[in-house]
């Protein structure tokens, strides 16, 4: 199996739907999508001698080709290495050096001098490298499907925050990925086709390992324009978009809950928000609730895991009529179908 054979067949069962946006700007169908992730992974391999097992890091915040550059990398066999962008350079270097990474992606391929990434590991920027597809006519109207996978090879090396030192990188396999997917949809959330999914937290992490799911259900990929948080931006993505769905941590919900009191608007558009990393304290959840609804939904899981711990469903957190409400919603949950949990 290959996680990209999931962008091949929703590109060819429905190549003219929207996939990647900037704010509300369509850049991309899934046809389109699909094209791009094979020509660059085709040009990774020729141009760049990626082979499979090689790991790519990404040092950039957020944005449409973040997408597209993992998907190439799956496409051809290699090993995803996302690196949180708030780190120093230095400590990116450091990440790239540890995961033996051949190439580090970056916004303008300008974040390094000579010298300041291990021997071996090359910066490269996305733009140029989108820029030299489109006008190389590398991308191909045909498509051909990503290279078939052992589902125990790596897909992610998923780097911690180094609570105990170094960071560590977490070595997340294609089957993995695809348990944690299929633990989503039976606990968390369904992702549909008319979803937007917005990635204003970090796509390296979190927000990011969420896409798999919504790339399967053909659903739309936002990346504000901002290409981070911003509380009034969300609120108007989701008044544009319609089903907006996002991860966040519990200091973004607060702070998107004190835009939109702000405003004067109740979350319109909005379907869920899935939200972890850190406690939601009770005030703070009774006020998200009075003021956005019922649209939250709590998840515990580690990068180890990934996010597949515990869940506090939708239904849960929105029953404040229930006498054990509050006792409820400070746990972390019930264990998702995947696993199993034991205090110890």
């Amino acid at each position: 199996m290959n996680l990209a054979s999931w962008l091949h067949a929703r590109a060819l069962q429905a190549p003219d739907a929207p996939a990647l946006l900037t704010g509300t700007q369509v850049v991309a169908s899934y046809g389109q999508f699909a094209r791009q992730a094979a020509a660059l992974g085709a040009r990774l391999r020729e141009h760049h001698g990626i082979r499979p097992g090689d790991r790519v890091a990404f040092f950039m915040p957020n944005r449409v080709e973040y997408l597209i550059l993992l998907y190439a990398s799956w496409w051809i066999g290699a090993v995803a290495v996302p690196v949180n962008f708030k780190l120093h350079p230095k400590e990116a270097a450091w990440i790239a050096e540890n995961a033996g990474a051949k190439l580090v992606f970056t916004d303008r391929g300008d974040r390094y001098a000579q010298g300041e990434l291990p021997a071996g590991c090359v910066e490269l920027g996305i733009e140029q490298e989108m820029a030299a597809l489109a006008t190389s006519m590398e991308i191909s109207a045909t498509l051909e499907p990503p290279l078939l996978l052992d589902p125990g090879q790596l897909a992610w090396l998923f780097y911690t925050s180094g609570t105990t030192g170094r960071p560590k990188g977490v070595m997340l396999t294609h089957e993995n990925l695809l348990q944690m997917s299929l633990s989503f949809t039976m606990d968390v959330d369904q992702p549909q086709p008319g979803d937007a999914c917005c990635y204003a937290a970090p796509m390296s992490h979190g927000a990011g390992l969420y896409n798999m799911v919504y790339v399967r259900a053909g659903a739309r990929h936002v990346v504000p324009e901002s290409r981070g948080f911003d509380g009034a931006e969300i609120l108007g993505l989701a008044r544009e978009l319609d089903n907006l769905v996002m991860f966040a941590a519990p200091t973004m919900v607060k702070r998107l809950v004190a835009q939109a009191r702000q405003l004067g608007v109740s979350g319109e558009g909005i379907k869920s928000i899935i939200y972890g990393g850190a406690p939601m304290y009770t005030a703070d959840l009774i006020e998200a609730l009075d003021v956005l609804g019922p649209r939250f939904i709590q998840i515990y899981g580690q990068g180890e895991s990934p996010m597949t711990i515990t869940v506090l469903p939708r239904h849960v957190i929105q029953e404040r009529s229930n006498p054990s409400w509050q006792r409820g919603q400070g746990s972390g949950g019930n264990p998702q179908a995947g696993g199993a949990v034991r205090v110890g």
